[in-house]
């Protein structure tokens, strides 16, 4: 991992809690406003979509196909999540699950205890980040993007997509509420404590999914089911039901098993701009049950 790389990642984990703190400062004196909050709730919901159902389940499993238009924005909508442009955080995907080669795994090299165990989960959950053997070469994990000359154009364009997309809810709070303070409101909400939320959320399903929670299936890892993340993750917290069926363009795989990222993708068939969307048979998730 080169130093430019580190200190950007260093730079992308020290900022938004810096905007926490800002919003904190905003926020003296008065009640954070429906506005404030709407600006925030939509900026996670359009950057947390574009990470699970764009990076995840479409470029990284293709567990469905869509027209290029709609690839196009889930590249970029995943991008102003600012973990990272499309094609390096797909390459870095992790390759071999809780075992050697797997980026941030908090089994990995960790022994037994506690002190070993907290080492494995701040691996996990944000050290990776500054691994030098963390970063997956693009060309072998991900040619099918680095080859579609769209995807490339949008991963060169990383850096003004993140200014773009703090710019954007800066520019709704100044029309919604008016002068330095409108702007800075938008900028921080849906900015800095949106972007430290998503960050917090999906490194989460790296440290808490492979550490608590449930093995309903029989798979080689770790990886582990945990419902009350489900909601905030957009469903990636069914992780378990993930790596048992990595293709599945639906992690929440029961009835009640909240999905809002499979929601997505049966609303894109349902208008026709999916296809080919993966479902597992119940035959194939009772063959795999870990009880069985």
């Amino acid at each position: 991992m080169t130093r430019r790389r580190e200190l950007a990642n260093l730079v992308g984990i020290v900022l938004p809690p810096a905007g926490l703190v800002v919003a904190i400062v905003l926020l003296w004196n008065r009640m954070v406003g429906p506005v404030e909050l709407a600006i925030l709730v939509v900026g996670y919901i359009l950057a947390g979509v574009g990470i699970t159902v764009g990076y995840h389940r479409l470029f990284t499993h293709r567990s469905f196909q869509t027209y290029r238009a709609v690839r196009y924005t889930f590249a970029i909508l995943g991008q102003f999540a600012v973990e990272g442009n499309v094609v390096s955080w797909v390459a870095n995907h992790h390759q071999f699950s809780d075992r050697e080669g797997d980026p941030h795994s908090p089994h990995a090299g960790y022994g037994e205890g506690v002190i070993e165990g907290l080492k494995g989960l701040w691996h996990a959950h944000t050290g990776w980040l500054f691994d030098g053997d963390a970063t997956g070469e693009a060309q072998r994990y991900a040619k099918d993007l680095v080859d579609d000359r769209g995807l490339r154009i949008i991963a060169n364009l990383f850096v003004p997509m993140v200014l773009l997309s703090l710019a954007i809810p800066g520019v709704v709070g100044w029309a919604l509420l008016g002068g330095t303070y409108g702007f800075a409101a938008g900028l921080v909400w849906g900015g800095a404590v949106r972007i430290l939320l998503l960050h917090h959320v999906t490194w989460s399903i790296n440290s808490i999914c492979h550490f608590w929670g449930r093995r309903r299936f029989g798979v080689r890892d770790e990886s582990r089911n945990v419902w009350w993340l489900s909601w905030l993750s957009f469903g990636e917290s069914w992780h378990n039901n993930h790596h048992a069926f990595p293709s599945s363009a639906f992690h929440g795989l029961r009835r009640f098993e909240v999905d809002p990222g499979g929601w997505v993708i049966r609303g894109l068939e349902l208008c026709g701009l999916a296809w080919r969307v993966v479902r597992i048979p119940p035959e194939r998730q009772q063959a795999k049950l870990a009880e069985a």
